[in-house]
């Protein structure tokens, strides 16, 4: 299976969407093409921050339709998958790959704790019905409470040629850098997971990062890479100190919502989150957003 164009800066875009929740059409194909103009390499249709759990499956699949079609073969558009049950994970996949998703993203199951054996029979499933397309696992651990082992991907990675790579957003080096280890001896792609730490998961041996920044600050992000694999690495890890203030004001704020309300202060009019979110109000939080764009000099 070729995976060689499984690299660089991937973004998990943002979703807008109108005063009835339903996907912006017009906006969203702006979307695409100012990150792939900044310089992205790939495109993640509802990823964490495109607030996949907020989107109806039918609305999931005329968006996927909708980017696949303005991306235009120009990057890859992979399909993010965060549902519960392994069935729909399946259905979910299938439908992916009927529309032009150049690969899949599964993050691992939230809400329950399952056991290794069922997280095993779960991305095993999943990798088995779409035999022919790339799949990504989605370390989150803050997000769903727990964390896959190194065991458990090193397990898939060498016994599913579709099972590929791993976006890995622990923000836990050592455990970034033990999925890169353990699954260096095949051709399993890790990207990091976290925007402050794209330079150093590269130097760990990640092939790039999937990064919430390349939708509002693309350029800053992909300096880091394109810096980075061309080897100067000096440039590169400056790039990250210019960008990482920019990224942690994002923290205070209500998750995902300061993707959306970043965006908007650049000018990239996204519009709202899905309720029960709300743009962050004028107050200290937003302030400390506004200042740091302005030092970066991105507004």
């Amino acid at each position: 299976m070729n995976t060689d164009f499984i690299k660089g800066v991937i973004v998990p875009i943002l979703t807008p969407i109108d005063e009835n929740e339903l996907i912006d059409e017009a906006k969203l194909r702006d979307q695409v093409d100012y990150v792939i103009n900044g310089g992205v390499l790939g495109i993640l249709a509802f990823g964490s921050n495109g607030e996949f759990y907020a989107v109806e499956d039918d609305e999931m699949e005329r968006g996927l339709k909708i980017m696949v079609d303005q991306a235009a073969g120009r990057v890859p558009v992979y399909f993010g998958i965060g549902a519960i049950s392994t069935k729909k994970c399946c259905r979910l996949a299938k439908m992916a790959v009927e529309n032009g998703a150049a690969g899949i993203s599964v993050l691992q199951p939230m809400f329950l704790k399952p056991t290794e054996t069922e997280l095993y029979n779960h991305f095993k499933t999943i990798a088995e019905s779409i035999p022919e397309t790339p799949m990504l696992l989605y370390n989150n651990p803050g997000r769903v409470g727990y964390t896959m082992t190194a065991g458990l991907v090193e397990r898939l990675a060498k016994e599913f040629d579709n099972i590929v790579g791993m976006k890995d957003t622990s923000g836990d080096i050592t455990q970034t850098a033990e999925f890169i280890r353990r699954t260096r001896g095949t051709d399993f792609k890790v990207f990091g997971g976290k925007d402050t730490l794209l330079y150093a998961s590269m130097c760990h041996g990640a092939v790039g990062g999937v990064c919430t920044a390349a939708n509002f600050m693309p350029e800053l992000i992909t300096d880091v890479y394109n810096k980075f694999v061309a080897g100067d690495l000096n440039g590169s890890l400056e790039a990250q100190f210019k960008l990482n203030p920019v990224r942690l004001s994002m923290d205070p704020a209500s998750f995902p919502v300061a993707a959306k309300d970043m965006a908007n202060l650049r000018g990239r009019n996204v519009g709202l989150p899905y309720k029960p979110n709300i743009a962050t109000p004028e107050g200290p939080v937003l302030g400390q957003i506004r200042k740091e764009m302005e030092t970066a000099g991105l507004i």
